[in-house]
């Protein structure tokens, strides 16, 4: 009787007992798609560096004589600000919060995490509203001091950097504020024992031991910064992003764009690689001492009062007073013309993009996720971290990356259409919805990736092996074990997407079929002429929605031991 021979999946093992060659197993339909998943989304940004492959000379002379120098100056000034500006406040803001005791720390706690729920571009014009010089603070000082007085104009480096470190210092305080309640009490008390006073010891322990964390806060403001498109435009304020922007649409000149796009892509690059430098090599582990929680410093009379003037500065002018102003103007629209014409077909059309493009990244992010948990090789995780590069790379980028391959398949498919059936059928691609979704799911893929892979990794892998003891597949164990188990990280995923795609405007802005204007787009209209008040209706409904990934990240800084809002792997 001849014996049975051995299935696929125990060739390897016996064969590697005995010394034998191992022979390769066929990848798995996960393995496959992860590959095809990362493969697809690597395609807009090697399109973009593959333009040097045919460097277009002239245009770098062009540009060298024009505007190159300005455009790098400004960039590099503009991210050394930011940088500085959110370092220095959301590590203060964290220090103040977490190591003190003051009247309505509690309060301040959360309230120092709302500015995230407004884009920059949006506090931008409210900032340009209020300092302009036709704005109301510099009306009410030519009245009173006479029609030569003037405050210094708004409408430069320093007015950009200012909003945008209003915006983005959150990213630098929640993770710095988690860093600083991860330290074990007793650290501070062993550095106080060998005679450093608290600020000494926050100077010479605290700070270091959380320079992982401050470090890669920092390193997603700049990210935000760099990516930036509405603000600088309204500030009138020339960078890389701006001009990639003008290049397009005003000289109609997609290589010189695509050039362009090169080096703010370079930008990005060298973002991450100083963050990894400046992180180091040092990894800081803390027993946390659960017998002993940690005693914040009660803060009387002068002490306690600055505290709290520090904080409540920081929320209002980042958060109460932008949002009350959108609530001012807003108000005086809708009773002077009601809502806007256009705006209940924004609403929509931003609708449906963030919720098709929500849907769509968090299906690639599951198959992403659960191909990196079933086959942990290097080659899985090197494609599921390459498809989630996309987030450090600025939305014009991708936008020029899209436009590229749609338009060689247009003309693939203009010409097969043509040969095979003699139609004319145009442009089927570029300049439609698909190369919008396509541009979202390339630059947001890898936040709902995070968040799933973050759910899966808490799920025990022992139920992998019970559901393969009962004979039920991979797929299967997916829908039935894994997916109602992380269902609460798959809703934040979705949120998260969904509010990035509604705020996105630089490649919704670059890409838009002709007619189609999101809420992004309706502000950036408005504000483009100083139609301030027009332009809070639909900045206000991009708040709105702002607040639902916020409030997640409220929720989990009640629980920073044990679920953190983001993480310096981010």
């Amino acid at each position: 009787m001849p014996r049975p021979s051995p299935s696929p999946g125990t060739i390897a093992p016996h064969a590697s007992r005995l010394g034998l060659p191992v022979l390769a197993r066929r990848p798995s339909a996960w393995t496959i798609a992860a590959v095809a998943i990362a493969s697809t989304v690597a395609v807009p940004i090697l399109a973009v560096v593959s333009s040097l492959a045919s460097p277009a000379g002239e245009i770098w002379r062009h540009l060298l004589r024009t505007q190159l120098i300005e455009l790098t100056i400004n960039t590099l000034l503009l991210l050394t600000g930011v940088g500085a500006g959110v370092l220095a406040l959301g590590t203060l803001l964290a220090w103040l919060v977490v190591h003190h005791q003051f009247p309505g720390r509690g309060i301040f706690e959360w309230a120092l995490v709302l500015p995230l729920a407004v884009p920059a571009y949006v506090i931008g014009f409210v900032f340009l509203g209020h300092f302009d010089f036709a704005g109301p603070l510099q009306t009410g000082l030519r009245q009173i001091l006479g029609p030569g007085a003037r405050l210094p104009d708004p409408r430069s480096g320093w007015g950009v950097a200012f909003v945008m470190t209003l915006v983005f210092y959150p990213y630098v305080y929640m993770l710095a504020r988690t860093a600083f309640l991860e330290q074990a009490p007793g650290t501070l008390e062993t550095a106080r024992a060998l005679g450093r006073g608290r600020f000494q010891a926050f100077l010479q322990v605290t700070l270091p031991m959380a320079r992982p964390s401050l470090v890669a806060g920092t390193s997603l403001a700049l990210m935000e910064a760099l990516a930036d498109f509405g603000t600088v435009a309204t500030f009138g304020y020339r960078t890389y992003t701006e001009a990639i922007y003008r290049v397009w649409h005003g000289m109609f000149d997609r290589l010189a764009a695509t050039q362009l796009a090169v080096v703010l892509l370079g930008f990005a690059f060298l973002l991450i690689l100083l963050e990894r430098g400046l992180r180091g090599r040092a990894r800081y582990a803390q027993v946390r001492n659960h017998g002993q929680p940690f005693e914040p410093v009660r803060l009387t009379g002068l002490r306690a009062a600055a505290a709290c003037g520090v904080c409540a500065t920081v929320a209002i002018a980042a958060f109460g007073i932008p949002v009350g102003q959108l609530l001012v103007w807003a108000g005086q629209t809708l009773a002077r013309t009601g809502l806007p014409s256009e705006f209940g077909l924004q609403l929509r059309n931003s609708l449906w993009l963030a919720a098709v493009s929500a849907t769509l990244a968090c299906a690639l992010a599951i198959v992403l996720a659960y191909a990196v948990r079933l086959h942990p090789t290097p080659g899985v995780t090197l494609a599921a971290r390459f498809a989630a590069m996309g987030y450090a790379v600025p939305g014009a980028v991708i936008a020029v990356g899209v436009l590229l391959p749609l338009a060689w398949l247009d003309d693939a498919l203009a010409g097969g259409l043509r040969t095979t059936f003699g139609v004319e059928a145009g442009l089927l691609l570029t300049g439609s919805a698909v190369g919008l979704v396509f541009a979202y799911l390339v630059r947001f893929l890898a936040v709902s990736f995070q968040s799933v892979e973050a759910s899966l990794g808490k799920v025990p892998k022992n139920l992998d092996e019970a559901a393969r003891s009962l004979g039920i597949n991979t797929g299967r164990t997916l829908r039935q074990v894994h997916l109602p188990l992380i269902r609460r990280g798959l809703l934040a995923a979705l949120a998260l997407v969904f509010v990035d795609v509604m705020k996105e405007m630089p490649a919704t802005l670059l890409l838009r079929p002709f007619g189609l204007n999101t809420l992004a787009v309706g502000v950036w209209q408005f504000s483009a002429e100083s139609l301030w008040e027009e332009a809070a209706v639909p900045a206000l409904a991009i708040v709105a929605a702002g607040l639902l990934p916020v409030a997640f990240a409220l929720r989990r800084m009640a629980r920073p031991g044990r679920d953190l809002p983001l993480s310096p792997e981010a």
